[in-house]
């Protein structure tokens, strides 16, 4: 089989998921099909697939991904060389088309249903795994010298919930909903932003700055957030060009995901 016909399953098509896609898609793997949530959370939307979810198309690096609601869109997304965004959290999907690959980049800390038997390989990103038990590969997301590494026994590190450290800054650089409310924003990705400035509002709560800096990442206006979820990304390295682009982190994973994938093509007969 040729590996522009292997179909290939992506559970998630946030910030991560899309490195994943982005790096298989950019190989020669064409027909990738990814699952979201009907109201995704993301926040670095400018890199993530699923913003196809509500706007019906996104790109990504000079890749489409596009929103289809059946079997039938699928193979017409994948005629026009893009990748297939689907809003079916429960994967009934998945059942339909019968991947050779899974990858489950939902990165919830935790298996939400993946097993072994849902294709010839299938790929766990993150702590919630373990190789050779409800996976086959387990991928390790923790930053540091393991970024990356293919784990066949055992799991990944425990999530720290520390934020990436940029110019000295973890925590202070993450915006936070101070209440449950409806996000209006204020500023746009991309935009630069100073201290205390407000970037938006959850209902009638201002939510400021906590360092000047690029607005890497923000939730979408309109979404109804809990309180203390993650709305927004300060990068104090001051280059809105870094907004559009994989992180290093997700090009990371995908460049591992892309190496597990090659090594199993390689050793079965399909």
């Amino acid at each position: 089989m040729r590996d522009s016909e292997l179909i290939i399953a992506v559970k998630g098509a946030g910030e991560m998921a899309t490195g994943v896609a982005v790096a298989l898609f950019s190989a020669g793997f064409k027909r990738i099909v990814m699952f979201e949530k009907p109201l995704p959370f993301a926040v670095r939307r400018t890199v993530a697939f699923c913003e196809a979810i509500p706007e019906g198309k996104q790109t990504v690096e000079g890749i489409c991904g596009l929103r289809i609601n059946s079997e039938a869109e699928l193979l017409e997304a994948w005629k026009k060389d893009c990748i297939g965004i689907c809003a079916d959290p429960s994967w009934e999907l998945l059942k339909k088309i019968k991947p050779q690959v899974l990858i489950d980049a939902t990165i919830a800390k935790r298996n939400l249903g993946t097993t072994k038997s849902d294709a010839p390989l299938v790929i766990g990103l993150g702590p919630g795994f373990t190789a050779d038990k409800d996976v086959h590969v387990v991928i390790e997301t923790q930053r540091g010298h393991n970024l990356g590494r293919m784990i066949d026994n055992g799991s990944a590190a425990p999530n720290t919930s520390e934020p990436e450290m940029v110019m000295g800054h973890t925590y202070s650089r993450v915006l936070r909903a101070p209440k449950a409310g409806v996000v209006k924003a204020l500023k746009q990705i991309g935009d630069l932003v100073t201290k205390d400035e407000i970037v938006m509002y959850i209902d009638e709560l201002p939510v400021t700055a906590t360092i000047s800096g690029v607005l890497r990442g923000a939730i979408a206006s309109g979404l109804n957030v809990p309180q203390n979820c993650k709305i927004g990304d300060i990068d104090p390295r001051n280059n809105p060009e870094y907004c559009f682009f994989v992180s290093d982190k997700a090009r990371s994973l995908g460049g591992a995901v892309l190496t597990a994938l090659c090594r199993w093509k390689n050793t079965v007969n399909i």
